[in-house]
């Protein structure tokens, strides 16, 4: 397989001259700005955004909106794409999602979570989540299921929301509140 490097520069531009991708699809509740705000300062930034200079010289986002809109005042690093609308628009699709598809080592994750400290409560909320997310993670392994098929008990409430914008804004104030918490359409 041939796997081309598109990255074409770093830079470090004021974050409120990046323009915003039209097509981000991706919504911040309130908890995530929080952590976010969070691990900014108590860390700073460690991981660049990403970007597409368009014709008119611009730079368009592709990842990183709430980055840029939490620290619109700063410089902040940008790696510069060499990619076209299109591929930008895959990659504003699929890395999220992709990212979301790994596994979690409960072990690792559980020594993790006992070495990490911090002082915010956005963080800490965050950390919680992480926490009961990967404790909830009891299902058993495909190999478990073909000699017991029994599922752990798990205790759930369902709420029947009117549309997609009422079921998007009831998920984010739940999930705002620490609950954990799935979106299904039935």
């Amino acid at each position: 397989m041939h796997v081309r490097d598109r990255i074409r520069e770093l830079r470090r531009v004021k974050a409120s001259t990046l323009r915003p991708n039209p097509r981000n699809w991706r919504t911040h509740p309130a908890a995530q700005r929080d952590a976010l705000r969070g691990v900014l300062a108590e860390v700073g930034y460690a991981d660049a955004l990403l970007a597409r200079e368009t014709e008119d010289g611009q730079l368009e986002l592709i990842d990183g909106h709430l980055r840029a809109e939490t620290t619109p005042d700063m410089e902040v690093p940008v790696l510069v794409l060499d990619v076209t609308a299109e591929e930008a628009a895959k990659l504003l699709t699929l890395l999220d999602p992709l990212a979301a598809l790994a596994d979690t080592n409960g072990e690792r994750l559980a020594d993790l979570l006992s070495q990490v400290e911090t002082q915010n409560e956005g963080v800490q909320a965050l950390l919680e989540r992480l926490a009961q997310s990967a404790a909830d993670r009891t299902l058993p392994t495909a190999e478990e299921c073909t000699l017991s098929p029994r599922l752990p008990s798990s205790y759930q409430v369902v709420v029947e929301c009117r549309d997609e914008d009422d079921q998007r804004s009831t998920y984010e104030r739940l999930s705002g509140e620490g609950l954990s918490c799935r979106l299904l359409m039935i």
